[in-house]
């Protein structure tokens, strides 16, 4: 199975838009967002596939709406974080803003543990859990959204075009 995830795309849909598409044809079968959505459309644009979202340091003032559009959509909100299983693998997800809330999600021993805020692309393991951060799709050098071949354990970093 194939994740597509993405991160800090703020209110730039367009750009959200684009990351999906390349990770539809990148063969992503769902879909993460690691936080800072900021519009409600971000959440509509992502929920094309099964999506997963938590909220991130610049969502407090949509929150209301963002949940209310998950309910129409179908997209499950995570809030600040929380944990999925998918091909029997324990993934954790937070924008990354928290210490506690990762340390909570740490306490689950996942196999992943996927985040946003710093903008900045990871991909490093601590014992057996895998981080990942997606980079953004706003205020980075380079736009990134991520797939994970979670079968294969195999991540690339997209490029999406300005």
């Amino acid at each position: 199975m194939k994740l597509g995830i993405l991160s800090d795309t703020h209110d730039q849909l367009a750009r959200c838009e684009r990351a999906v598409a390349l990770l539809q044809s990148a063969g992503a079968e769902e879909l993460i967002h690691c936080g800072d959505i900021t519009e409600p459309e971000i959440i509509a644009a992502c929920a094309v596939l099964p999506c997963h979202f938590v909220f991130g340091n610049n969502d407090y003032r949509t929150v209301s709406v963002l949940r209310s559009i998950a309910k129409e959509t179908g997209a499950n909100g995570l809030e600040l974080g929380g944990v999925i299983e998918l091909a029997g693998k324990t993934i954790a997800v937070t924008h990354g803003h928290l210490g506690v809330e990762i340390r909570r999600l740490l306490a689950t021993q996942p196999n992943y543990l996927l985040s946003g805020h710093t903008h900045v692309v990871e991909d490093y393991r601590e014992g057996s859990t895998r981080f990942i951060n997606p980079g953004a799709l706003h205020r980075a050098r380079q736009f990134t959204v991520a797939i994970l071949d979670l079968s294969a354990d195999v991540l690339e970093f997209i490029p999406v075009p300005r």
